[in-house]
């Protein structure tokens, strides 16, 4: 069976196959940060699923180019960038780097290209030339250039791929400047913005005058710049679909000449929302977190990655700190499992095909993450009854350590115990010592002093270790 995923295009779970002829290059494009601010979970929820298809697509050996967009001017970033009185490359640039060092530390794989907007205004602006000269698009009164619906439509193209548009009950013949804007309007929406005295120095020359472009051309150019105007794969959260995703494609296939049965984009992904202890994350709420937040708390960005990666990416997620707690007992049984077999394992070892299999058998099937780790979970769970009854070789912990190695390509879960503090080191090795000296009574001592602060000592082949409780 090959890999079938859910295409919001069809509205149904088909079969990937990509549009190279060879069945091996995929193009896949991720909408990306707005770097006006910390991105938070919610976001992170997006990208962590976005990371599970590309790995996964690296996993069944296709030539994947991946590109992810850095929204570095828009209508929020000129506001802030405006109250802040810094220049936007400088305001940009910090959130920027603070979102990839957060995508590092969750373990996300870096994309192929990471385009800034502000770094491709010229591919933009001979977009919305492309989208003028075939008459989808005019420049208005205020001397912004906006995108027709009209136009579009009764050029025999389709407005509404993604969604159900009831044309009848929408507001129709308005124009909106706003890059997000209400989801009953069918609005012309602006594709470049001309200057006003509130952008400061944030503007470029175009051919209608002084400005700067909307959200939506910038992913279409980017997009098409980078793979083509046609290309298999586009990724994003579910609230993107309308107006942005929506928009993108009617930029997109009114600029460029598709024939039939084509399209700007072959599969759409979008991911569900997130909620914060069920409910919607707001600030006002105090339930809105970032990944600094959650890390200061003592979390650990493996455990927030597990967490998300336990739920199908179209199912509603509840993030909870019930669920924290679980992804680190979860973790902690794993870490447990695969440290005891690499005290034993000796050698290259080879991966067990059967569980690989099924482990694939699963997220073929659109990406079932929960049926995925239940063959994870059943592998640990026989191998720990292995290790009890010490029937494990040198062979078969390397065999097992290599096979969590190919399934961990795909889940990307950082392999790490619990750094043991020096003075809790310093206390079992002192404990060894009382017991090589047979000072049992001092070695009890010790053993309970290190139980009363969480840890134990268990003993192996190899030696004590200590571990967390």
């Amino acid at each position: 069976m090959g890999l079938k995923i859910f295409n919001t295009l069809e509205r149904e779970v088909v079969e990937f196959v990509p549009l190279d002829p060879a069945g091996k290059k995929v193009g896949m494009y991720c909408c990306g940060p707005t770097v006006y601010d910390f991105a938070h979970i919610g976001n992170f929820r997006t990208f962590v699923f976005t990371d599970l298809v590309r790995r996964y697509l690296d996993f069944k050996e296709f030539d994947v180019t991946h590109v992810m967009n850095i929204t570095d001017v828009e209508d929020k970033i000129i506001r802030t960038v405006r109250e802040s009185d810094t220049s936007l490359k400088e305001f940009t640039r910090r959130f920027e780097k603070a979102f990839l060092e957060d995508m590092d530390a969750l373990g996300c794989k870096a994309p192929t290209k990471k385009p800034r907007a502000t770094e491709y205004i010229g591919p933009i602006i001979k977009l919305i030339k492309k989208l003028v000269d075939r008459g989808v698009a005019y420049q208005a009164s205020d001397g912004s250039v906006y995108f027709s619906i009209e136009k579009y439509r009764g050029c025999g193209c389709h407005y509404g791929q993604l969604v159900n548009l009831n044309f009848g009950e929408m507001r129709t013949g308005e124009r909106v400047a706003d890059d997000e804007y209400e989801k009953e309007s069918l609005a012309d929406f602006a594709l470049w913005k001309a200057r006003v005295p509130e952008d400061g120095e944030v503007f470029w020359k175009s051919p209608w005058g002084e400005g700067r472009p909307g959200w939506h051309i910038e992913c279409s150019a980017m997009s098409t710049e980078l793979l083509g105007k046609s290309f298999d794969l586009h990724l994003g959260g579910e609230d993107l679909k309308f107006p942005h995703h929506e928009d993108e494609i009617a930029q997109s296939e009114g600029a460029f000449e598709y024939g039939d049965g084509e399209h700007f984009v072959k599969f759409w992904m979008h991911g569900s929302h997130l909620l914060v202890e069920g409910k919607k994350m707001q600030k006002r709420l105090g339930n809105f977190f970032t990944l600094r937040d959650l890390t200061s708390k003592g979390y650990q960005p493996r455990e927030i990655r597990y967490l998300m990666l336990s739920a199908h990416y179209r199912e509603q997620f509840n993030f909870t700190f019930d669920g924290l707690d679980g992804a680190r007992s979860a973790l902690g049984r794993l870490d447990d499992c695969l440290l005891k077999l690499g005290e034993t394992a000796a050698g290259e070892g080879t991966a067990d095909s059967d569980v690989i299999s099924a482990f694939e058998r699963e997220l073929d099937d659109d990406f079932n993450v929960a049926g995925a780790w239940r063959v994870v979970f059943d592998w640990i769970r026989d191998r720990n009854k292995e290790l009890a009854d010490e029937s494990v070789t040198a062979e078969s912990a390397a065999n097992a350590l290599a096979t969590w190695e190919k399934i961990n390509s795909v889940f990307g879960i950082e392999n790490v115990e619990a750094p043991v503090p020096p003075e809790i080191q310093s206390l079992a090795e002192e404990r060894q010592a009382a017991r090589k000296a047979k000072d049992f009574q001092r070695s009890d001592e010790i053993r309970d002093q290190l139980a009363a602060q969480g840890w134990v000592i268990e003993d192996t082949p190899k030696g004590p270790r200590v571990k967390k409780a």
